[in-house]
């Protein structure tokens, strides 16, 4: 009998954290079969315990890894391989930016952004697939982009271009995992109430102060309609209304309006 598993990283705040809570409580809304244990990835270990001791219906394993670490991939990999479980949906939450020029940020700031959005992700979600089967419906994948992906950000370039990567290379797989049922849903949610905006600016910011303020989400409300949309099989979940409209916004307006506006942001 296999143990019927979610992997989720970046568990330990944020949105990963929402996912993590909600799959935890999870009884019988959102998956008719809860799963047995949810791994939960991320790099602060302190976090991911008091985390695994808070739940009691559920068992969170607590892997504490660096995903922009090759070594972080393969060690959840040989894990997989030694138990061989049921994965039932791999959430991939885990991500990063730095706010500010290419020329201002640092080689390792870059350098992470790219690994910990783009590689681990693709890297990850390789690894896992081989061991995606459900009872319960079709096993899904969740990627998290960003609304930051639909167009070119100055002062914000690596990160949109991460974030544009992860939303090309989800809709690609949702064509190659179709014949193995597996779904994939891109979720491009706009400014979300975590402490993301704090870790972007390095500290110089605790919130949106800008005219994203308006437009903040609660991660609990996103990730629960994230995985709603995954369990439909939708391949994209954009996030709230006033993101669509920007949706659009990127597919009619000529680029060098977008980046003319964008660049003024700063």
């Amino acid at each position: 009998m296999y143990q019927r598993i979610a992997i989720i990283t970046g568990a330990s705040s944020g949105i990963g954290k929402a996912f993590l809570e909600l799959l935890a409580r999870d009884n019988g809304k959102l998956f008719k079969i809860p799963f047995d244990e949810i791994w939960a990835v991320a790099r602060r270990e302190e976090a991911l315990c008091q985390l695994a001791s808070s739940f009691e219906n559920v068992r969170i394993v607590p892997l504490t890894t660096d995903l922009s670490d090759i070594s972080g991939i393969k060690a959840i990999e040989e894990m997989l391989k030694a138990e061989e479980p049921a994965v039932g949906l791999l959430v991939n939450s885990a991500g990063m930016g730095i706010k500010g020029t290419v020329m201002e940020k640092s080689v390792s700031s870059i350098s992470d952004t790219i690994s910990i959005n783009c590689s681990a992700l693709s890297l990850l979600t390789k690894a896992v697939v081989p061991f995606m089967k459900s009872e319960d419906g079709k096993p899904g994948i969740i990627n998290i982009a960003s609304s930051a992906g639909f167009f070119p950000q100055p002062n914000f370039a690596v990160y949109a271009a991460s974030k544009s990567f992860v939303i090309s290379f989800s809709r690609a797989m949702s064509y190659e995992f179709k014949p193995l049922g597996i779904s994939v849903t891109t979720v491009c949610p706009g400014p979300v109430r975590t402490d993301f905006q704090r870790r972007a600016t390095e500290g110089r910011e605790e919130d949106f102060t800008d005219w994203r303020k308006n437009f903040v989400s609660d991660p609990v409300k996103l990730a629960e309609r994230s995985l709603k949309a995954s369990r439909k099989g939708r391949r994209m979940l954009v996030y709230p209304f006033s993101q669509k409209l920007l949706h659009l916004a990127s597919k009619i307006l000529p680029t060098s309006w977008i980046l003319c506006f964008s660049g003024n942001l700063k």
